[in-house]
């Protein structure tokens, strides 16, 4: 099968852009579809730009096409082929070009441009798949409308779904039948769709504010209609919100969402016919958990909003991704924020956001893969639907929010589309209509400088000390601001840094009055000062004791805080501070410092192997800092979801980002002491805080209820792991019983996932009762098979587990849901049981890589990144690892996609 990118590899550089030779202002597509020969015939009415050469060249893509006419004006014409890209010289000015096609999508592995899975037709055109449908314009800058003809055997694939409005449909002979769709509104060609199946729809007539009706539907397989209320439920609150939020209404006379279990992606947005992974649109109490239903909310909403964002105003080019990725991330944590009962929920939200952007995208900024915002090349765009790109890209956007203010922003939007609503556009034109929606403000005036979040790489570090001054009652806080070197740019000049702090009083717990040097009356409570140079100092007078500072509240800039804290400085933080995450923030700092003091134990004892005995349990369980957990549990005052964050230890790849060289088995090895020695210490309130949460009555998913299932699934968790003796036998029995009772998959999994994390006898039969009782669930099944390869290595028995998984029955390699339960759970999201001393973990590793790249490049190139720190590594692994990298390298049919991966991670 021909790979593209197979052969070198071109680099793209943004600096290189230039609008198209030609525009195409329609496109009609009929398709005749046909699993092994479905028949493309595209005519497109098109126009030379006038701003091209007059002997320019129409180049048009395609991949795995089979060429059988092309006409001009409806004559013949002469034509060549570079590759697969087919070239028309001597066009004239505008005429209607005629391409008939045929392609085989029973045999396209690859989930992009138009595939089968399940008996059913689906496409996925984002970034570039269109040119495996027809030979056209592959880029986003070309706008045009669309109208689509679909027909079928009527008896297979009963429904037709495409973009925009069905405006006929009907039957035709030989058991067929056709639908005809037309998009009212232009769109690039990676926002096509079609979708043919048998299929079945939870419908739901709405009005919006303007008194329009609209039609919503989610299309399922038979026999899933029944998991498609919260998803609908969800759609109906997006809808709403964007047209509440920022007069966005719902531009179409329907809304469709399709899912489907064989997808590279989480969703895509395709103009009114959004298709999902089953992953993000399926749910019922008894098959997904309280985190599947939250997610479920965040993608409905992320793609609806990009109804507006990204599909009405679109990129010009792939480098302006962010443009609508970041923004609309952005836009659906406001979105669930928003939906929350309460501050605290909010804040909760806000430090889940935060948590993945610290484990996934400061690794990334630190790697050989950084890239800025808006990258300036690539060699494969699907490298680069990264985490820099959505989550870090999301937080650019909330500091233009928070320089301009909440309502300021609302204004911002609507600039934006009055000026660009209809065009393929960049990110700064996104952020000059913010800014000058908003004149006066600091945003406007430090625009320049701001947009260097888009050009740098790499995650600042703000280094701050403080120093107090009793006699003088001043407070002097000086900070400076560096960003350490990443691949193509070994300099960095300064960010804007919106710095929100408050000065808290140690004593009484509040946050004292503001007042600056220069400033003749104080601010009360917590303000936000704007930083901008290398090196910045400020004074605050009339603080009448030592302070303890509160910075960077609600991560108010996407840095990495250095402030040498003392633990009874953080031990206040923790206790009192009125910002939540620096409540969490203060509780990850102590618990990181206690796992790096551990960690100098372990390395001076480098003689024999790290294991948990290495971590000093007496001091720890006995320290100011346990004492201070046990508060957080007994009070009252706290969400449950808030405790449970609090209590929760940092991840190893978060650890292991704080240091120089990494020994994946010592982290493993402190972490679980430190896990063990809680639960020990804190038995008696584990065993309470259980009791008092394990009941959340009939179920919902709300933020409270789900806070108190969380919270009492870290008890059960700690109790089962903790326990010895009679106790542990007791707690073991207690969380068996409760997974067979269970009246929700949350409360199931919950206690699963407590037996197989402390070993139990239970754990077994308990998974074997799982499968048993999910086994038709896909799903679930997922999980079943994730759990397995991300539990706790014990003398290296996970690889082998892992081997044998992938011979179950369950197992398709081929299925990408599949392939990251299993493959990425344990190389990617197991730290401790893949870096393994006999290397044999980068073996399955490579393996696994090249024989998904035969398959399906871009589902490869994300496994690939699983090694792509191994630099950071301590040895034997790095030198292991590398060889495992050069393996792949050394493979000479490789996919550009993961071909940059390795050849990035090699160069560093």
């Amino acid at each position: 099968m021909f790979k593209e990118g197979s052969a070198t590899p071109t680099l793209v550089k943004r600096e290189d852009y230039t609008p198209p030779p030609f525009w195409i202002d329609t496109v009609d597509l009929t398709f005749d579809l046909d699993p092994a020969k479905t028949r493309v015939l595209s005519k497109m009415h098109i126009r030379r730009n006038a701003d091209a050469a007059a002997d320019a060249a129409l180049r048009l893509e395609g991949v795995e096409l089979n060429l059988a006419r092309v006409l001009v004006n409806g004559a013949g014409c002469s034509f060549k082929m570079d590759g697969e890209t087919l070239v028309l010289d001597g066009l004239p000015f505008e005429c209607d070009l005629e391409i008939f096609t045929t392609c085989n999508p029973s045999k396209n592995t690859s989930l992009t441009g138009l595939y089968v899975s399940q008996d059913t037709f689906f496409t996925q055109c984002e970034a570039e798949g269109f040119r495996r449908i027809t030979y056209f314009l592959d880029r986003p800058d070309v706008m045009a409308s669309y109208s689509v003809t679909l027909r079928a055997d009527k008896a297979l694939y009963p429904v037709l779904l495409s973009n925009g409005n069905l405006v006929e449909s009907g039957d035709l002979p030989e058991g067929k039948h056709f639908a005809k769709w037309i998009d009212p509104h232009k769109k690039p060609c990676y926002l096509f769709a079609l979708v043919a199946g048998k299929l079945v729809a939870r419908e739901q007539r709405i009005t919006s504010r303007s008194g329009k009706d609209h039609l919503l539907q989610v299309f399922v397989r038979p026999g899933d209609l029944d998991k498609t209320e919260h998803a609908m439920n969800s759609l109906m609150a997006s809808v709403a919100w964007d047209e509440a939020r920022f007069n966005l209404p719902l531009d179409l006379e329907r809304f469709m969402i399709v899912a489907t279990s064989d997808f590279n992606m989480g969703a895509m947005e395709n103009k009114g016919l959004n298709i999902f992974n089953t992953k993000y649109v399926l749910a019922n109490p008894a098959t997904a958990t309280d985190v599947d239903y939250a997610n479920i909310e965040s993608v409905v909403g992320h793609e609806y909003f990009h109804n507006w964002t990204g599909n009405r105003i679109t990129c010009r080019d792939w480098f302006q991704l962010s443009l609508k990725e970041g923004l609309t991330v952005f836009r659906d944590q406001e979105f669930s924020q928003d939906l929350c009962p309460n501050p605290s929920a909010r804040a909760v939200k806000r430090i889940e956001d935060v948590r993945v952007l610290r484990q996934a995208q400061f690794p990334e900024d630190a790697g050989p893969m950084a890239h800025p915002v808006r990258p300036d090349q690539y060699q494969e765009i699907n490298n680069f639907y990264t985490v820099t790109i959505y989550e870090k890209g999301a937080e650019v956007v909330r500091m233009m929010q928070s320089l301009v203010g909440r309502s300021g922003f609302t204004k911002g939007m609507a600039e934006y589309f009055k000026r660009h609503d209809g065009q393929a556009v960049t990110c700064d034109d996104f952020a000059n209509a913010i800014a000058a929606a908003n004149p006066g403000s600091a945003l406007q005036k430090l625009l320049p400088q701001f947009l260097r979040w888009y050009a740098q790489a790499g995650t600042p570090r703000v280094a701050a000390k403080g120093v107090y001054d009793a006699a003088a009652q001043t407070y002097t806080l000086s900070l400076t601001q560096t960003c350490p070197p990443t691949p193509g740019q070994p300099n960095k000049e300064p960010f804007v840094l919106p710095l929100a702090l408050g000065l808290l009083n140690p004593t009484t717990g509040q946050d004292m009055a503001l007042q600056l040097a220069h400033e003749a009356q104080p601010v009360h409570g917590q303000r936000t000062i704007v930083l901008t140079q290398a090196q910045e100092v400020l004074q605050f007078i009339g603080v009448p004791t030592e302070p303890v500072p509160s910075l960077f509240r609600g991560f108010s800039a996407p840095v990495i805080l250095e402030f040498d804290y003392s633990e009874d400085q953080l031990l206040a933080l923790l206790g009192a501070d009125n910002d939540p995450f620096n409540r969490w923030e203060a509780a990850q700092r102590l618990a990181m410092q206690a796992a790096l003091n551990a960690m100098h134990l372990i390395a001076s004892r480098a003689d024999s192997m790290p294991s948990i005995g290495h971590f000093d349990t007496k001091n720890f369980v006995q320290s100011k800092f346990v004492a201070a957990l046990r508060e957080v549990l007994r009070d009252a005052s706290l969400d449950a979801a808030f405790k449970e964050l609090v209590l929760t230890l940092p991840s190893e790849t978060y650890i292991a980002e704080q240091l120089e060289a990494v020994d994946p088995q010592a982290i493993h090895a402190v972490r679980e002491g430190m896990r063990h020695a809680l639960a020990v210490a804190l038995h008696d309130d584990w065993a309470a805080t259980y009791e008092a949460n394990k009941d959340t009555g009939s179920y919902t998913p709300d933020a409270v209820q789900a806070g108190r299932r969380s919270l009492a699934n870290l008890a059960l968790h700690m109790l089962c792991l903790g326990s010895e003796g009679q106790a542990r036998e007791v707690w073991h029995g207690k969380a068996y019983q409760r997974f067979k009772d269970a009246g929700n998959m949350t409360d199931r999994f919950g206690a699963l996932s407590a037996l197989v994390a402390s070993r139990s006898q239970h754990a077994e039969p308990a998974l074997a009762k799982f499968h048993s009782l999910f086994q038709q669930e896909a799903l679930v099944i997922d999980k079943w098979f994730a759990l397995q390869a991300g539990s706790s290595d014990a003398g290296g028995d996970i690889l082998p587990k892992v081997r044998t998984l992938m011979q179950h029955p369950d197992f398709n390699i081929k299925n990408p849901n599949r392939a990251r339960s299993l493959i990425f759970s344990y190389c990617s999201a197991n730290p401790a049981a893949f870096h393994r001393a006999d290397a044999a973990g980068y073996v399955f590793w490579a393996d696994q890589v090249l024989a998904l790249d035969a398959l399906n490049p871009q589902v490869a190139a994300r496994l690939a990144r699983a090694l792509d720190r191994w630099k950071k590594l301590a040895q034997p692994y790095q030198d292991a690892a590398k060889h495992a990298i050069e393996r792949v390298a050394a493979k000479s049919d490789l996919s550009s996609d993961v071909r940059e991966v390795v050849s990035r991670a090699l160069a560093v």
